[in-house]
């Protein structure tokens, strides 16, 4: 954390040993996982402007930065064009987004007119522009610009910052194809094929999504570590109307703002903490998975590295971004357990392993599926019960609930407050009007219940009479979705294929067709985890998935892909994942195709959409039903509007590559500044020995940072850089033949880290008796925090000794056992008295207590113990800087430094 004084922050040396114990040589931000929570964050205030935002993910990477400090590479990975496969799930991410925040902001304005109507109290409505995060993707101008203000912040902290020093960055903005994610693993799988590569590399990524932990695992690289936020539930958020805390929109009701602080100081401040991360150790989870899937007995040799790919791919049958999950399959009901049992109990019968370096063998996985698909039903009644048996506990919850909620709660000065929330009890005002409410409200209670139209039931509570229909039980339960399917009941497959696909189950050449698609996909999907894109045309065309009692006769079915596909360009993906709402990233011809009645592919706009909650409770977790957009109709439609386009939007438009920037100090700087000095436009090979073994190919970069140029600013509040020695040139990853496979396998040299968990056999061979002391941190020599002298002074000064030490000897000496040859011994109910004060030398009155690790143990007979913690405390009073002179003193131990300029300090 960087340190505050006077309102300004000191910057970190990153330069310095990391505090975390651990040295990383590569770190890799997946960019889309920074942009997102700095433009409109959900737990502190959204920034203003634009400007705002590009400062907000400036200083989020600097704190990544500040807590991993990579010594040889930073790699940003902002997602660019996605494969066809990804865009369907863009899609419907995008139309989601536009119709919750248009139905939102209608809900706002409707509840907002009803406190009004009512007499509540809002502040004014702020008239400003809705942040449309659909921004957030290739093509679109904030992007461009994100991409700009990125190559001057790079620029900036080669110049100035220390840790920046001998650091190769690689920017990946948003006109290279391909996720942040994938591109970053693109990276390291070509890297980790060359001979000059460091199998030791200690690699760290930054992300949230859970696939990273899968693409980490299918890397194999031996130190490869995850940073991400802490996730943490349920954080206050404001009011969207009155700004208030403790409550929602849908249940405000316009009361006035209670004063935050004596004089209302914190009325416009919210309670904001700092975002705090974590660090997953992929080599810890191998140990796990090495402990769960070991097998003994194996007809073939058992190989952990081609166990976890095993494991990697079943992982996918419980969801990703590229298939729906099987409807047997929930990762909550423990699905990849399930699979991992079926898995150890098939694979002897199996001959071998399910996959090989990205490649399924499916007459494997048949095998695999079919035994899945056996307890497809006995999975689905036992769904049934559980939630019956939920449902049922929750029932008598809301219940008890009711039946145990007392009659009556005190409001304003007297309620109930939580331990720990009232610092100091606050002075009762005006209890007699305060007495009078309480009886008013209780008399008002007492007069509804024992109304004529009520009568007391067994239980003494009250029961409505005279005609009225007594409520349903469980009226106050939220309403169910219809389910039509009933898993749970004979028929389900029948149903099932009815209602999703509107085909009868007895149609096998559907089915067939259906399950050959999931098939593919599950090909294609492991062959992107661990070779790149195998194709960026192919796509799942379903909205659903088969059952895994479908997966009969697949291993006769073609995984093949087509060679030579490409990715869309920008402007194209746009159209191809937004709704016709955020249409205004578009030109003005191309938004028109989106709205105009008479346009050809209007139908891939609907305004409005179903979506199937599909056996779930909340619209997010639904299907969204939206048609699927023909390649072949959007491109013929393009084709007449692609010469409206400017020339900014035709370079928007285009696809662009990866940029490398070095500082001054950098061994690469010379050569590429050689390059651009002789105007070579030739490719050139990067010396590996000059760039920690990184190798790929460099052309001249026609926008390009380069050194005693002056670097302008994007951001108006940040200035121009008018000394610049950063360099920047195009890089492009080392290139090889489309039929070359990435082995995923360890590569030779590699050293295994040290095991973190417990031995399984350590109670027989630890003959000493020694208790099993979990690793905590990177570092398992890591020593336990303790106070030096200095911190007990500290605490000393700034701790107030009458809250300890009450009494007329507060001030007293300290006892004998301090050292002190002017004390006796404490007897038996007997108090300490100073002997011969005034006898005592000016320099010796002055001499601080013996440190405790230096002190002899001397009890006396018949004295009375006294703690440490106390005895220090007693003497406080002879702690005074001038006993320090010197670089040893009287008491004997080196100054720090510190401990020197801070003596004048010390009052």
């Amino acid at each position: 954390q960087a340190k505050e004084c006077n309102g300004v922050k000191a910057p970190i040396d990153t330069s310095k040993p990391n505090p975390n114990e651990v040295e990383f040589d590569n770190l890799y931000l997946d960019m889309n996982g920074i942009i997102h929570p700095c433009t409109h964050p959900e737990d502190k205030p959204a920034p203003k402007n634009e400007d705002e935002m590009m400062v907000a993910i400036f200083e989020y990477i600097d704190r990544i930065f500040n807590i991993v400090r990579p010594r040889r590479l930073l790699y940003m990975a902002i997602d660019g064009v996605a494969p066809r496969a990804k865009m369907n799930q863009q899609r419907s991410r995008r139309f989601r987004a536009s119709k919750e925040g248009m139905e939102a902001a209608e809900e706002k304005q409707k509840i907002r007119q009803e406190i009004l109507a009512k007499g509540g109290i809002l502040p004014p409505e702020e008239v400003k522009e809705r942040f449309d995060s659909n921004c957030i993707t290739p093509g679109t101008e904030f992007m461009d610009n994100l991409a700009k203000c990125l190559r001057y912040y790079i620029a900036d902290r080669l110049n100035s910052d220390p840790g920046w020093k001998n650091l190769t960055v690689i920017l990946s903005d948003a006109s290279a194809p391909g996720e942040g994610e994938h591109k970053i693993m693109d990276y390291i799988r070509r890297q980790r094929a060359q001979p000059n590569h460091d199998p030791n590399t200690h690699h760290c990524l930054c992300g949230a999504d859970a696939d990273l932990i899968m693409l980490g695992l299918a890397t194999h690289e031996p130190n490869f570590t995850i940073i991400r936020e802490e996730f943490k539930p349920n954080k206050p958020k404001p009011c969207g109307l009155c700004n208030q805390m403790g409550h929602e929109v849908k249940d405000c009701q316009g009361l006035p703002r209670e004063k935050q602080g004596k004089h209302d100081q914190f009325a416009d401040s919210l309670p904001i903490a700092e975002q705090e991360f974590i660090f997953i150790r992929l080599c810890v989870l191998r140990e796990y998975l090495e402990r769960e899937l070991t097998m003994a007995s194996l007809p073939f040799t058992f190989d952990f590295e081609r166990s976890v790919d095993d494991w990697v791919f079943m992982c996918f049958f419980v969801g990703n971004d590229f298939l729906p999950h099987l409807p047997s399959l929930e990762i909550r009901e423990g699905a990849i357990d399930r699979l991992v049992n079926i898995y150890k109990n098939v694979v002897h019968k199996t001959g071998g392993y399910l996959t090989e370096s990205g490649f399924v063998n499916l007459q494997r996985v048949q095998m695999i599926m079919l035994a899945v698909g056996e307890v497809e039903d006995s999975i689905f009644k036992k769904r049934k019960d559980d939630d019956d048996n939920f449902k049922r506990r929750q029932k008598e919850k809301r219940k008890r609930m009711k039946r145990d909620q007392p009659s009556f709660i005190p409001g304003g000065q007297f309620s109930p407050q939580a331990l720990g929330n009232r610092s100091s009890p606050q002075a009762i005002s005006n209890p007699r009007q305060a007495a009078f409410e309480m009886r008013m409200h209780d008399r008002q209670n007492s007069t509804t219940s024992s109304s004529p139209n009520t009568s007391l039931t067994s239980d003494g509570s009250p029961s409505l009479a005279g005609g009225i229909k007594r409520k349903a039980e469980d009226s106050d339960s939220e309403p169910e979705p219809e389910d039509n399917i009933r898993l749970w009941e004979t028929g389900w497959k029948q149903r099932y294929y009815k209602n999703k696909f509107d085909v009868d189950a007895s149609d096998e050449k559907f089915r067939r067709k259906v399950v050959q698609s999931y098939v593919e996909g599950l090909c294609w999907v492991l062959r992107y985890y661990y070779q790149g894109c195998a194709s960026w045309n192919w796509y799942y065309p379903f909205h659903y998935a088969p059952f895994a009692s479908d997966f009969e006769g697949i291993a006769d079915m073609p995984s093949d892909f087509e060679k030579g596909s490409k990715p869309f360009k920008p402007l194209e993906q746009l159209m191809g994942v937004f709704p016709a709402a955020s249409g205004n990233f578009l030109p003005p011809t191309w938004r028109k195709l989106m709205t105009d009645p008479e346009s050809s592919i209007i139908d891939f706009y609907p305004e409005d959409f179903a979506i199937d909650l599909n056996g779930k409770k909340y619209a997010w977790q639904g299907v969204a039903l939206l048609p699927f957009v023909d390649e072949r109709r959007l491109r013929a439609a393009l084709e007449e509007v692609y010469p409206d386009l400017t020339p900014e939007e035709s370079r928007r438009n285009s696809l662009g590559g990866d940029v490398l920037f070095v500082g001054k100090h950098h061994p690469l700087c010379d050569f590429i500044v050689e390059q651009y000095k002789t105007k070579n436009t030739e490719v050139v090979d990067i010396p590996p020995e000059l760039c920690h073994g990184i190798q790929g190919k460099l052309t001249l970069n026609e926008n390009a940072v380069l050194p005693d140029q002056v670097v302008e600013s994007p951001v108006p509040m940040l200035r121009d850089l008018a000394q610049n020695s950063a360099v920047s040139i195009s890089f492009k990853d080392p290139q090889f033949d489309e039929d070359f496979v990435f082995k995923a396998v360890v590569l030779p040299g590699a050293k295994k880290p040290a095991p973190v968990l417990k031995p399984g056999d350590w109670e027989k061979t630890n003959n000493d008796g020694r208790p099993w002391r979990p690793q905590l941190g990177f570092n398992r020599d890591r020593k336990p925090v303790h106070l030096d002298q200095s911190a007990f002074r500290t605490l000393g000064h700034t701790m107030p000794r009458e809250r300890w030490m009450p009494g007329m000897y507060a001030n007293a000496v300290p006892l004998g056992t301090y050292g002190s040859p002017y004390t006796r011994p404490l007897l038996s109910g007997q108090q300490q008295i100073p002997k011969l004060l005034s006898n005592l030398r000016p320099q010796e009155s002055w001499r601080g207590p013996t440190p405790l690790f230096q002190q002899t143990p001397q009890r006396t007979a018949g004295a009375a113990p006294l703690l440490a913690w106390n005895r220090m405390l007693q003497s406080q009073n002879q702690f005074q800087p001038n006993q320090y002179q010197g670089l040893g003193g009287p008491m004997s131990y080196p100054q720090r430094p510190e401990d020197r300029m801070d003596r004048g300090r010390q009052v």
